[in-house]
C-alpha cells in the first residue's frame, strides 16, 4: 500500500519528486548528528529544558539551509528548455550539486565535536579565518586529531559512493515535464523555497538569533547546524557586524556614558573628533624613560594556575607572582589571540565583528602603544616564533608603530621548531639578546609565545610531564610555564632589569567554553607587573579588571605623561570605593561586568541582567537602567569608533 502511495506521489510532483527527496534527507542527516550531539551533551539540554527547542528551532535552520542549496539546481531545473542536450547537462550538474552538498553538511557535522571540545560551540568564524594558514592548521590536524580525520575520511568516501549511486537512480527515474508545464509550475516552486529559505513573514528573515532561547551558549548552538553558522560567518566577514545588533543609543549618550566610566575628570576630554582622547598623568615621575617588555602568553588561563586557584602548573608564574604586582581579578576580553592584542596594544574594546587587528581601517593610523612609545624614541619591535604573516599581525604592527616584526625567518637553528614555529625557548633566546643588544636607547618589545597551543609540541628533556602521552595541554603549558621563568631568571640578572619593567599576561584561556550565554571564569587570566631592578612591590590588585586596563597602567608606572585615546583605568590611581569591571565578546555575546554585576547582549534580543558568583552567572533583576546603558555604551561606542576612525593620535 504504501510503495503504490509512494509512486502515485512520485508520478504527480514529476521534477518536484527529486528535489522533495532531496530536501527531506538533508533533514534526516542533519537532524540525526543533531540528535547525536543532544545525546552527548544530555545534562546540559536537559537543564535547560532545551530538548523541544532545540529539535524545533534545528528543523527550521535546516529548512533554511537545504533550500539555500536546492535553490540553484531547482531554477535550472525548471526554467532551462529542452535544447539539444541542455536536459542531461541540468540532470547531472544537480546531481553532482546535490552529492557536493551532501559532502560538505557530512563533513561540517563530523568536525562539530572536535571543535565543541575546543571552543565550546559550533565551528564559525575562526573556523573559516584560520583555512588561510593551511600548513598550520592541517600540522595540527595531522599530529592532533588522527582518529577524527579517519572518521570523516570513511564517512566522506561513503557518502560520495552511496550517495552519488541513490540520486543518480533518483533523478534518472524522476517523471519529465514538458517545459512549458516546467515554466507554469515554478512560481510555486520558487514561492514555497523563498518562503523556506527565508523561515519569517516578519520585517526581518530568521537568522542565528532565532537560537538564543536559554542562558546556555552551547545548547543554542546545537538548534544550529554547523554549516549554516559557518555559511553566515563568511557572510558577516564581508558584512562586519556592528555594535547596534544588541541596541542603540544617542552618539552622545555613547560618548559621555564611555567617558564616565574611564575615572577621568570631564575636562581632560577635549577634542571632539577623537572622543577619548585624553591626557594621562602618571603617577610615578622618572627622570630616564624605562624599557617595557610584553610577555603575551599564548592560552595561559586562570585555570592552570594555583595561585588562581587553577592547577598546579605554573610553578615559575607562581613564585614570580610574589615579585611585583600580581592581578588575581584579571580578565580577557575575548578567546582569540588578536582579540588579546587589541586590548593589551591597542587598549581598545572587544566587539562582535573581528579584532581591529584584521579589520582594513584600522591597518594604518590606529592607536597603539608602540605609536606613543614611538614618538618617545623608543625603538619597537615584536618578537614571534612563528609566522609574522598569521592573524595579520605583522601588517597590522608595522602600519601602527611598530619599527620590526621579528619571527621565524630570523631565528637560526632553533632548539626546537614545531608546527606553530619556534619554541618558547628559541623565542625568550631572541628577547633577551634583543635587549642586550639596545643598550641605552628606550626599547619596547612585544613577545608572544606559542609552544602552549595544540599540536603542544615542545622539546624533551625540559619538564617532567603530568601526563601521557607527552604533548598534551597539561605538559605543554607546564613547558611554557618552565621557559617563561628561565627567561624572567635570566633578565633579573642581567644589566637591563634595572630599567625595564615587564608585563606577563596571557592573551586569553585555553578553551572557552560552559553553560552560561557567556562563560567568564574562563576569561579569568594572570597579569604580572615586575621588573626596574625590584623597584615594582610585591603587592596583590585583587579588584576586578580588564586587559584594557592594562597599558595606561604601563603608561603610569613607567612615568610616561601622554595624549592617547585609551578608556582603560589607570589601576594605580583607582579609588578604594569604585568597583573594577570588565569586558568580554564570546561569539556573538557580549558581557558587562561591573563588580558582580553582570549585563549580556544577545543580537537582537533584550539584555540579560545577571550576578556572577561562584563562578557562574545567576539570573537577576536588580540591575539599573543606568547600568545595562553604560554597558551597552561600551560595545556601540566600540563600532563607533572603528567604522568612522576615530581612534588614534592627532
Amino acid at each position: 500500500m504504501f510503495e503504490g502511495f509512494r509512486l502515485q506521489t512520485k508520478q504527480k510532483l514529476g521534477p518536484v519528486w527529486p528535489f522533495l527527496m532531496v530536501y527531506l534527507l538533508g533533514l534526516c542527516v542533519l537532524g540525526f548528528a543533531r540528535l547525536l550531539l543532544i545525546i552527548w551533551q544530555w545534562d546540559r539540554v536537559t537543564a535547560v529544558d532545551g530538548i523541544f527547542s532545540v529539535f524545533a528551532i534545528g528543523l527550521r535552520i535546516d529548512t533554511i539551509l537545504v533550500c539555500q542549496f536546492l535553490a540553484l539546481p531547482v531554477v535550472l531545473y525548471f526554467l532551462v528548455p529542452d535544447w539539444g542536450t541542455s536536459s542531461h547537462f541540468v540532470k547531472n550538474f544537480a546531481r553532482f550539486w546535490v552529492v557536493g552538498t551532501s559532502l560538505l553538511f557530512v563533513f561540517m557535522e563530523v568536525s562539530t565535536p572536535s571543535y565543541i571540545l575546543e571552543y565550546g560551540s559550533r565551528p564559525s568564524r575562526i573556523f573559516v579565518e584560520y583555512l588561510i594558514y593551511p600548513k598550520e592548521v592541517f600540522g595540527t590536524l595531522w599530529t592532533s586529531y588522527k582518529t577524527q580525520l579517519f572518521i570523516a575520511a570513511v564517512l566522506l568516501t561513503v557518502t560520495a559512493i552511496y550517495g552519488g549511486r541513490f540520486y543518480k537512480r533518483l533523478f534518472d527515474e524522476a517523471t519529465i515535464w514538458s517545459w512549458p508545464k516546467r515554466l507554469m509550475a515554478f512560481p510555486v516552486v520558487a514561492l514555497i523555497l523563498f518562503l523556506g529559505i527565508r523561515s519569517s513573514l516578519g520585517h526581518r528573515p530568521a537568522n542565528p538569533s532565532i537560537a538564543s532561547f536559554s542562558n546556555d551558549h552551547l545548547v543554542n548552538n546545537l538548534a544550529l547546524n554547523s554549516t549554516y553558522n559557518v555559511l553566515f560567518a563568511i557572510y558577516n566577514l564581508k558584512h562586519e557586524v556592528k555594535g547596534d545588533i544588541y541596541g542603540k543609543l544617542k552618539d552622545e549618550e555613547i560618548i559621555q556614558a564611555v567617558r564616565d566610566a574611564t575615572l577621568i575628570a570631564p575636562d581632560a576630554f577635549k577634542n571632539d573628533e577623537i572622543p577619548s582622547l585624553h591626557q594621562q598623568i602618571p603617577s610615578v615621575q622618572r627622570e630616564k624613560l624605562p624599557n617595557l617588555v610584553i610577555v603575551l602568553e599564548e592560552s595561559l588561563g586562570a585555570q592552570f594556575v594555583s595561585t588562581l586557584g587553577g592547577d598546579d602548573l605554573t610553578p615559575a608564574l607562581d613564585k614570580w607572582s610574589k615579585k611585583g604586582l600580581w592581578f588575581t581579578s584579571m580578565y580577557a576580553t575575548g578567546t582569540r589571540s588578536v582579540r588579546g592584542i587589541e586590548a593589551i596594544i591597542a587598549g581598545f574594546t572587544p566587539s562582535p565583528s573581528r579584532s581591529v587587528v584584521k579589520l582594513e581601517r584600522s591597518q594604518i593610523g590606529f592607536y597603539t602603544i608602540a605609536r606613543t612609545l614611538k614618538n618617545l624614541g623608543y625603538t619597537t619591535e615584536f618578537i614571534y616564533g612563528g609566522e609574522g604573516h598569521f592573524d595579520n599581525m605583522q601588517r597590522f604592527f608595522l602600519g601602527n608603530g611598530f619599527d620590526t616584526v621579528i619571527d621565524i625567518k630570523d631565528y637560526e637553528d632553533p632548539v626546537f621548531l614545531g608546527t606553530w614555529g619556534a619554541s618558547d625557548e628559541d623565542l625568550f633566546e631572541k628577547a633577551h639578546t634583543r635587549l642586550l643588544e639596545k643598550g641605552n636607547k628606550p626599547y619596547f618589545s612585544l613577545v608572544f609565545t606559542s609552544s602552549f597551543h595544540s599540536p603542544f609540541e615542545y622539546p624533551d628533556g625540559r619538564i617532567e610531564p603530568v601526563e601521557v602521552p607527552a604533548f598534551t595541554r597539561r605538559n605543554a603549558v607546564k613547558y611554557a610555564d618552565y621557559a617563561l621563568g628561565k627567561f624572567m631568571a635570566r633578565a633579573e640578572k642581567s644589566e637591563y632589569w634595572e630599567n625595564t619593567l615587564f608585563l606577563v599576561v596571557a592573551d586569553h584561556d585555553s578553551r572557552v567554553y560552559g553553560d552560561t550565554l557567556v562563560p567568564i571564569k574562563h576569561f579569568h587570566i594572570p597579569a604580572l607587573i615586575t621588573g626596574l631592578g625590584g623597584e615594582i612591590k610585591p603587592e596583590v590588585y585583587s579588584k576586578t579588571a580588564s586587559q584594557i586596563d592594562l597599558p595606561p597602567t604601563l603608561f603610569s608606572l613607567m612615568g610616561i605623561a601622554s595624549e592617547h585615546p585609551m578608556i582603560g583605568r589607570d589601576l594605580t590611581q583607582v579609588p578604594e570605593d569604585v568597583p573594577g569591571r570588565a569586558l568580554f565578546q564570546y561569539e556573538k555575546n557580549f558581557a558587562y561586568m561591573l563588580d558582580n554585576k553582570v549585563a549580556v547582549f544577545l543580537p537582537q534580543k533584550d539584555p540579560q541582567s545577571f550576578v556572577y558568583q561562584n563562578k557562574t552567572l545567576v539570573a537577576s533583576e536588580d540591575h539599573s537602567d543606568a547600568f545595562i546603558k553604560t554597558a551597552l555604551a561600551h560595545v556601540l561606542w566600540t563600532s563607533k569608533m572603528y567604522q568612522e576612525q576615530r581612534y588614534r593620535l592627532p
